[in-house]
């Protein structure tokens, strides 16, 4: 923890605990939705594996023949007090700009879904069921989200990481403290291929005993070379030398997560959360990428998402690829079980 930093979190966790306890005691109101609410979320600000999930979890509810709708703020979006309605259609590709990197990927690999971008997911809620007749709702990013009541709390934690070593923002990464798994329905940990032992699922079971913890991994589906979206052939960049970059919440495993898959990294950088690429960044990492003699940049599919529109798919010769990252479950049968029949007493005490 940084010591300078260290009285403005004791700052940040009194805020959250008087937060917390104006919404238990009703001083600020909870209000609930017509139909279910499932949130996916987590305990840090970012790169715990969160939007994999709401995908995963979508899937489910389609595969059981329910009419789910996705409910997100949509992170660092322009014009963020806007209200935007992503309707089912084939081939569906939301702007970025507008409705955020990564409510952009969701829409993009889920286009038979509704999505309601919006400040106030109660009020995505409402247009959702008004306009879609919906069985149930994901609420994305919404462990902290105490304006809307959920029937269901999925809270993910990075397995690479400890919980008891982390500090409340500003100092460490923390929303809240680890203690608030206690409100979990379900855990799942993340990125549990990276690690040699699960000490992590340790510390989450004491705080959260009560709740089924799953085990998460992440898997590369395939490439797309950015400029024109066709895909590319995983075994032919088995073992080759790549740069990667990336901005994402935890670029260090997705660095670790490439060389898992068979790539061999010439170079590496990386930006912070949601950073939005200019033409000439991407130039010069094409640039320093051939000096170092790779034959391909690499890349995540939230990045591709703030690419600038006229930003090369190769430039000296280089490709630039793109991972399509998918999240798969130890456990997928238990966690499916364990959802449904959670959403199934909800929806029967309705």
């Amino acid at each position: 923890m940084s010591r300078v930093l260290a009285p403005l979190a004791l700052c940040f966790r009194a805020g959250v605990a008087l937060r917390a306890e104006a919404y238990r005691r009703r001083w600020l109101k909870t209000e609930r939705l017509s139909r279910p609410v499932v949130s996916v979320g987590n305990l840090s600000a970012g790169g715990t594996g969160k939007t994999p999930l709401v995908e995963l979890i979508a899937r489910v509810f389609l595969r059981h023949g329910l009419k789910p709708a996705i409910l997100t703020r949509g992170y660092g979006r322009l014009g963020g007090r806007e209200t935007v309605v992503l309707r089912p259609q084939s081939g569906r590709a939301g702007d970025p700009r507008t409705i955020g990197d990564e409510p952009a990927m969701l829409a993009r690999a889920l286009p038979e879904v509704p999505m309601v971008v919006g400040s106030s997911r109660l009020a995505a809620g409402r247009i959702a069921e008004r306009e879609f007749d919906v069985d149930v709702h994901i609420l994305d990013d919404g462990f902290q989200h105490w304006a809307l009541a959920r029937d269901l709390d999925i809270v993910t934690v990075d397995s690479t990481a400890s919980l008891s070593a982390n500090a409340l923002l500003p100092a460490g990464s923390l929303r809240e403290p680890p203690a608030a798994l206690a409100r979990a329905g379900m855990i799942v940990l993340t990125r549990t291929d990276q690690c040699g032992d699960l000490r992590i699922e340790t510390e989450v079971r004491r705080y959260a005993p009560q709740a089924p913890v799953f085990h998460g991994m992440t898997k590369l589906e395939g490439l797309i070379e950015a400029r024109t979206g066709a895909a590319s052939e995983l075994g032919g960049w088995e073992g080759q030398s790549v740069f990667a970059f990336c901005g994402v919440g935890n670029g260090a495993a997705f660095f670790e997560d490439l060389k898992r898959w068979g790539f061999r990294l010439a170079g590496e950088k990386s930006w912070r959360d949601h950073h939005r690429y200019s033409a000439e960044e991407i130039q010069a990492l094409c640039s320093r990428a051939e000096r170092w003699g790779a034959a391909a940049l690499v890349t995540t599919e939230k990045d591709w998402m703030n690419f600038p529109k006229f930003a090369p798919g190769r430039a000296n010769g280089l490709p630039l690829l793109v991972c399509r990252i998918r999240a798969e479950l130890a456990e997928p049968a238990e966690f499916e079980q364990t959802l449904m029949t959670a959403l199934g007493e909800r929806r029967a005490l309705a």
